[in-house]
């Protein structure tokens, strides 16, 4: 990508009446836009491969001052596709945190002079408790001890809201790192140290709005920057508008065009200077900071073919690019439509992957809540698993037990250890590419509303913490042995060929007993879970298909061994992950 759009705001009025200038070997100025605000210009560059790195003196002059501004152009990073824009595939295993909430690695950050938000209390779910990206690189070793390959964050652009922005999804400058969080020296730390261990860095991209106090909403170019209303209109959350064939207009612009919150004014992608803004900036983070991947905020509620323009920019660039997106919905159908799919409709997304709400929300929850019957309980999983006929590459899905937004996985089994084991036995062992939300290894808890409650202090983050997950200091024999399990498995995944990128063979749940298996060439696993409140004999032989040939099997988590012949039971709410061997 060698031609790019550079915005330019000055403070004066009438700037855009000014004649641009570039003085530069190999960098040259085309098409020169205004725009109705006065005080903003739009500079098409195209950078030639003989440009060398330097800064690039821009001058505007016209009537009164002659204004001079510089503009860097860096030298490329190298290694694309194999030390940066790596992307993800189903080998990969995501933990997700959020670094306010984290770790306290650099206290000298936790306030920032100027900035509207100067709250600083871990009592208080709203307001700032201190974590940073320094807090995340101290405890990278953790992370590896539990087969993690990527970290996801939550947002790590600037914030400078008044208030509420521990969560980081209000951008109020693309081009600013949250100081609060160490800025961007401490994003490429974070960055270059998990390069050096083998694993990824994936990025939180928001197209969708901003916060009120971006530059866009203070003072923008133009006044379709953003989508205007006579009054505040919000979304409606709804998806079925952008795919039902029935669908009103109205209902449609209503849906991706309203705001998402009064907070955070809906970006209007229509527009080619934003879309241009939007591109750049994504094409920027990956190169500056070494980006392998991205998750993307509020999918649904894009401009969809923004989105496939954007998606297809960074592939082009970096061909080994992934990306998956938030698509909140109810049903397969309506998830599959917002990512690659095998539908014959008009508008085909190139999303290579969305968070998969389905076999979340509608699969592993009621496996582990309802009670069994035809429809209900674990068969709603099994149902789930059953449509992915549907998607392009189901092994790109990106699954979980919760997030941020979501009550967490513990209180919604009303904290019963076992059911957390069986939740976490069926992430690390399903298809897909799991991801953990912090603290999930600890059992922590919380319900969503507010969704304050699901965000909580990790333990042991900061000094003088009473219990310590990091360490172990503090922790319960449950907590303890559900991260144990997580370690073990985890790990275990990592060097699983059958796990990472097999296939997947389901049987039909039986009396709230469901088995599955994941198998290759080399390597068979077999999953049982039993979510019953009573013991189920297991025979081996009711799967011949996939343990015809084997002779003993054993558990990856613990010392259980069983042979083919036997007929073992396994114990209420439990899972086992077998291994056949011959």
């Amino acid at each position: 990508m060698n031609k790019v759009q550079i915005l330019v705001q000055s403070t004066t009025d009438g700037f855009s009446t000014k004649k641009a200038s570039i003085n530069y070997p190999g960098v040259t100025l085309g098409q020169t836009h205004v725009f109705e605000n006065g005080k903003y210009l739009a500079l098409d560059v195209t950078i030639s491969d003989a440009a060398k790195p330097g800064m690039v003196n821009i001058t505007f002059a016209g009537a009164g001052k002659t204004e001079k501004v510089q503009w860097e152009l860096k030298a490329r990073r190298s290694g694309n596709g194999t030390q940066y824009a790596q992307g993800l595939s189903s080998s990969d295993f995501i933990y997700f945190l959020m670094p306010d909430r984290f770790s306290n690695g650099d206290a000298s950050n936790d306030k920032i002079a100027g900035m509207r938000d100067q709250s600083l209390n871990r009592d208080s779910m709203y307001h700032r408790h201190g974590g940073d990206m320094q807090g995340v690189i101290n405890h990278l070793d953790y992370l590896q001890s539990m087969g993690v390959t990527a970290l996801w964050m939550t947002p790590v652009l600037e914030n400078d809201m008044p208030n509420r922005t521990e969560h980081g999804y209000a951008f109020t400058d693309h081009y600013t790192i949250e100081p609060r969080f160490g800025g961007s020296d401490a994003y490429k730390k974070l960055s270059d140290a998990l390069h050096k261990r083998g694993m990824k860095l994936i990025q939180d991209a928001v197209y969708n709005h901003v916060g009120s106090f971006h530059f866009m909403m203070v003072d923008p170019p133009a006044k379709d920057w953003l989508h205007q209303w006579p009054h505040y209109t919000n979304t409606s959350f709804k998806d079925q508008p952008l795919f039902d064939p029935y669908a009103a207009e109205s209902d449609k612009k209503i849906t991706t065009d309203g705001w998402f919150t009064r907070q955070m004014p809906d970006l209007n992608q229509y527009n080619p200077y934003v879309n241009n803004f939007l591109i750049q900036h994504a094409i920027w983070c990956v190169e500056e900071f070494g980006v392998d991947a991205w998750r993307i905020d509020t999918y649904i509620y894009n401009d969809m073919k923004f989105m496939n323009a954007c998606n297809a920019a960074l592939i082009k660039e970096y061909p080994k690019m992934f990306m998956f997106g938030e698509t909140w919905v109810n049903g397969v159908l309506n998830q599959a439509y917002f990512t690659k799919n095998k539908f014959n409709i008009p508008f085909k997304s190139n999303l290579p992957a969305t968070c998969d709400f389905q076999t979340c929300l509608y699969g592993i929850h009621p496996a582990l809540t309802e009670k069994f019957d035809w429809a209900g309980g674990v068969n709603k999983l099994y149902t789930a698993l059953a449509s992915d006929f549907v998607y392009e590459n189901p092994n790109n899905e990106v699954i979980f037990l919760d997030n941020h937004d979501m009550s967490r996985i513990f209180s919604v089994v009303d904290s019963n250890v076992a059911k957390q084991k069986m939740g976490i036995e069926w992430l690390l062992t399903s298809r897909g590419i799991p991801q953990l939300y912090y603290g999930t290894e600890v059992c922590m808890g919380g319900y969503s509303n507010p969704d304050g409650l699901v965000r909580h202090d990790f333990p042991g983050g900061w000094d003088g913490d009473a219990k310590n997950a990091f360490t172990g200091n503090g922790l319960n024999d449950d907590e303890k042995s559900v991260q144990s399990l997580v370690k073990t498995l985890g790990n275990f995944r990592k060097n699983s060929s059958a796990l990472k990128t097999g296939k997947l063979m389901q049987y039909l749940p039986q009396d709230g007993l469901y088995v599955y298996f994941r198998y290759d060439a080399k390597q068979t696993i077999m999953c049982v879970m039993n979510t019953s409140d009573k013991p189920k004999e297991i025979d081996f032989s009711k799967y011949a298909e996939r343990t015809a040939g084997f002779t003993n099997a054993k558990s990856v988590v613990g010392s259980d061994a069983y042979s083919i012949t036997d007929k073992p039971t396994i114990g209420s709410y439990n899972m086992w992950v077998l291994e056949l061997g011959k």
